[in-house]
C-alpha cells in the first residue's frame, strides 16, 4: 500500500477513535484541565502518533497526518451542522444542574460532577451559593453557565468566556 494512503487511513481511524472516546468518557474531561489531564493529553498524543504515521517519520508524513486531522475535524463539524442524527451521536445535550436554587443531584451524579465542582463554578461566576442561582446548565462544551437574579435576570459567564448580558445575546 502507498505509505501516504496508509497515513491517511491511520490518521482518520485515530481521529474517529478519539471523537468516540471523548463522547464515551465525557466532555467534562475537556472543560477545565488540571495537571493530571494535561499529562493524559500529552501521553495520548504520544501514544497515537505511531498509530497515525507508522514508521514514516518524514516531514511530509507528519504534515499529511496533521492535514488529515484538520480535514476530519472540518468534515465532522460540517456533518454535525447538517445532520441531526450525527449531532445527537457526537454531541450531548445541555443538562440542568440547578433550577430555581435547587440542585439536581441525580444529574450531577450522572455527569460525574461533584458538589465541590459545582460550588467552584458558582463562585467563579461571582455567586455566593446555589440558592441564588436561577439556572445552572452544563453546556455541550463542558462549561457551566450560571444565570442569577429574580426580577432582573443576569447571566454570568465562566472566566474564559466573553462577558455578555442576556440583553446582548
Amino acid at each position: 500500500m502507498n505509505p501516504y494512503v496508509d497515513i491517511i487511513l491511520r490518521s482518520g481511524a485515530v481521529y474517529l477513535f478519539m471523537v468516540l472516546a471523548l463522547r464515551i468518557f465525557g466532555k467534562r474531561e475537556l472543560s477545565q484541565l488540571n495537571s493530571a489531564d494535561i499529562v493524559l493529553i500529552l501521553l495520548i498524543s504520544n501514544s497515537v502518533q505511531n498509530a497515525m504515521v507508522g514508521s514514516n517519520t518524514s516531514l511530509e508524513g507528519g504534515i499529511l497526518a496533521a492535514f488529515v486531522l484538520f480535514l476530519m475535524n472540518y468534515l465532522l463539524k460540517s456533518f454535525i451542522n447538517k445532520s441531526k442524527f450525527i449531532k445527537e451521536l457526537v454531541l450531548s445535550k445541555p443538562q440542568i444542574l440547578i433550577h430555581d436554587g435547587k440542585v439536581e443531584y441525580k444529574t450531577l451524579a450522572k455527569l460525574g460532577i461533584t458538589s465541590d465542582d459545582l460550588d467552584e463554578a458558582i463562585r467563579e461566576h461571582g455567586v455566593e451559593n446555589h440558592k441564588n442561582v436561577k439556572l445552572a446548565m452544563f453546556e455541550i462544551d463542558g462549561n457551566i453557565s450560571i444565570i442569577t437574579g429574580e426580577n432582573d435576570l443576569k447571566q454570568t459567564h465562566h472566566k474564559r468566556k466573553i462577558h455578555k448580558t442576556l440583553n446582548e445575546l
